[in-house]
């Protein structure tokens, strides 16, 4: 039983929208629900009153699951592309 670590704070990440301009999310870390390893929260970056647009989940193996139905397919695997491979800049 392995636990992947990846994002572990509030960041920002760019998505290229298939359907719409391109976008900013913030990416929060979350508490997992169920048999859950990992959790992220997903919203718009720079609005008052930010849009959920539902979360990432990933397993004790590292795969990830997409909660919600405003992203298409790309678009989840960009974020969850971005939360694997996030190096906090110094």
């Amino acid at each position: 039983m392995t636990t992947h670590s990846y994002l572990t704070r509030e960041a920002k990440a760019f998505v290229k929208r298939i359907n719409g301009p391109d976008e900013i999310v913030r990416v929060v870390p979350s508490h997992p629900p169920g048999k859950a390893a990992q959790c992220y929260q997903l919203y718009t970056a720079f609005e008052e009153r930010p849009d959920d647009l539902g979360c990432i989940l990933f397993d004790e193996q590292g795969y990830w699951i997409y909660d919600g139905d405003l992203l298409s397919v790309g678009e989840q695997e960009q974020l969850a592309d971005f939360i694997i491979n996030y190096i906090e800049r110094v």
